[in-house]
């Protein structure tokens, strides 16, 4: 993986290799952090099975756990000025039998 930053003018090359540029689903997120540190858990979690397997963790500083929330803010402020709002549903409870439509 080739990842280089050309100081002269602030350019960053980033090669992206094609198993990760596939991506993996997730539809539920865990947030968990210390002193130093945000853990992210990206989890794919299957109708009617009491596992869930974690398909990616992100361990973060500070400094970008917040520089990815505010990229986060932007992004979905963006998104529903093109697409419409998008419509929150009762969160998710681990344990819950929660139905959704």
């Amino acid at each position: 993986m080739e990842n280089n930053q050309n100081p002269q003018d602030g350019n960053l090359n980033i090669n992206l290799n094609e198993m990760v540029a596939a991506g993996v689903y997730c539809n539920l997120a865990l947030v968990n952090h210390s002193p130093s540190e945000f853990v992210l858990d990206f989890i794919q979690l299957m109708p009617g099975v009491q596992q869930a397997n974690v398909r990616s963790r992100v361990i973060l500083a500070p400094l970008h756990a917040k520089r990815v929330l505010t990229a986060l803010q932007q992004n979905i402020a963006n998104y529903e000025q093109q697409f419409g709002e998008i419509k929150e549903v009762e969160p998710f409870v681990v344990g819950q039998n929660n139905v959704q439509a």
